[in-house]
């Protein structure tokens, strides 16, 4: 029997652990518009803000659905649908299985078909690694957040640059990923500009969401900025890859 990324008993699995996860979901909002009936909330912000917040979740749905396209050239559907649906995100979900190709020989985006070994091994990095941050958050927040708070307390200066280093850090590593291959222009391979100018072009229209919402004061933007500067980084990769290489 030959191995497929999109067999139906993947689909099958795969769909099964989403439906699990959907119906804790509709169990959580079934229990929690209870616990406010019992509180006398006023039940019409209570629907008005469940319908707000199920209408501005398709927006950003988007960005997840591009996601799934994105990883489904090498791993299928079933597998980035799973994981985009339960935890993870297009970045992360990205390094990791490219990491993983690489080790294996071979290279994200260019994999015509993975064995069942190949694929197991791609899915076993992009678990374990994610669920570092699972096991690790309960261990370590609370004490990473006491430390915070003592700082900002006797210098809310410094405490706020803290958080702020923090956070560039963690932007810089996904920006090395970005970068790692510009070097090759030195080589007369331009194919490293690819991911530099959608980085900028993304980039460019988040900067154009952010004059607009401080202009406008349309709060709406705010949902869709990252959906349309993922689409249009990615459609600007298609000439980008046609002209570069």
């Amino acid at each position: 029997m030959n191995f497929s990324i999109n067999s139906p008993i993947l689909f099958a699995l795969a769909g099964f652990i989403v439906l699990c996860v959907f119906l804790q979901s509709v169990y959580f909002l079934i229990m929690a518009y209870r616990r406010a009936k019992e509180l006398n909330m006023d039940m019409t912000k209570v629907k008005g803000v469940i319908k707000g917040a199920a209408v501005f979740t398709v927006v950003p749905a988007i960005s997840i659905v591009i996601a799934v396209i994105t990883l489904s050239k090498d791993l299928g559907l079933p597998l980035p649908w799973l994981r985009l649906s339960v935890v993870g995100n297009l970045s992360y979900e990205t390094i990791a299985a490219s990491n993983a190709e690489s080790a294996m020989g071979l290279v994200f985006g260019k994999v015509a078909n993975l064995t069942a070994q190949q694929y197991a091994t791609i899915a076993l990095v992009m678990t374990i690694s994610i669920l570092v941050g699972i096991w690790l958050l309960p261990l370590v927040s609370k004490r990473l957040l006491s430390g915070v708070e003592k700082i900002e307390k006797r210098d809310k200066v410094w405490g706020d640059l803290l958080q702020n280093s923090l956070f560039i850090g963690m932007i810089a590593a996904f920006l090395g990923f970005v970068f790692c291959d510009f070097g090759l222009i030195f080589h007369g391979d331009t194919s490293g500009l690819i991911p530099v100018f959608v980085f900028f072009t993304s980039a460019a229209v988040m900067a154009v969401a952010g004059i607009l919402l401080k202009v406008t004061k349309i709060r709406a933007i705010t949902d869709y900025a990252l959906p349309v500067s993922m689409i249009v980084g990615m459609a600007m990769a298609i000439p980008l890859t046609h002209w570069l290489g």
